[in-house]
């Protein structure tokens, strides 16, 4: 392990036991240096990571502070790419990806989701249900809240097609990585019927926040797989 990521697999232990709380503010680069011994440039690198998992960001001129903890309890920390973190259209690129929307509509989300989204609780959010199809085959159904301060001028026809091809080609942003909660779950009779499964159909679900660069979430999801019709593909970075 490169010593930058032993810097920040310890500062984000400090950060989910308590002793780094949310709104805290990090020791200086400086402190840093001195207490791990190492130069400028790898605790800015510890740093910078930190920031793309979505636990800091640094406010200009007055330093860098632990965020708000997600509901989405953190595993150890991992330094993995998934096809999924892409977007579904872009996973498949070059087969015929379609979307059935069912809802898209402006809602203040609830107290969890918009802590999820560090956002305030009477903040809005756009929020999405779609299923995905490959092949006309229903793979998946979502259901997505984004700020709307973070994702300005999303419309219907940007969910029909690829929500993440928006943020990135249109609004410019990058996304740089997501917290994720991976669990099993039964279909319910109306997902049973809009993804063509029998009703209490087991199913992947993934719960996640999504992240900018810059540390801000951008996104919070759950989407509900058909496990015999999709396969994840992470790679995990040594």
């Amino acid at each position: 392990m490169l010593k930058f990521e032993s810097i920040a697999r310890d500062l984000q232990q400090s950060i989910e036991d308590g002793t780094l709380a949310p709104n805290d503010k990090l020791p200086t680069v400086v402190e840093l240096c001195s207490l791990y011994g190492v130069s400028k440039i790898t605790v800015r690198r510890a740093i910078d990571l930190l920031t793309e998992l979505g636990l800091v960001s640094s406010r200009r001129g007055s330093g860098t502070y632990v965020k708000n903890a997600s509901a989405i309890k953190r595993d150890a920390l991992q330094f993995a790419r998934s096809d999924r973190a892409s977007g579904f259209t872009e996973e498949h690129e070059g087969a015929p990806v379609t979307s059935d929307v069912y809802d898209f509509c402006v809602v203040n989300p609830t107290a969890e989701i918009a802590q999820c989204l560090d956002i305030a609780p009477d903040a809005f959010a756009y929020y999405d249900c779609r299923v995905r199809r490959l092949d006309d085959v229903p793979i998946c159904i979502e259901y997505t809240y984004m700020p709307i301060d973070v994702i300005p001028g999303l419309k219907r026809s940007h969910v029909e097609g690829s929500i993440y091809r928006y943020i990135r080609e249109d609004l410019g942003l990058k996304i740089a990585n997501f917290n994720r909660a991976v669990r099993a779950v039964a279909a319910t009779p109306e997902e049973a019927e809009r993804l063509d499964v029998a009703a209490g159909a087991p199913l992947l679900e993934f719960e996640q926040v999504g992240y900018l660069d810059n540390g801000e979430p951008f996104e919070y999801s759950i989407s509900h797989n058909v496990g015999e019709r999709y396969t994840l593909h992470n790679i995990v970075l040594a």
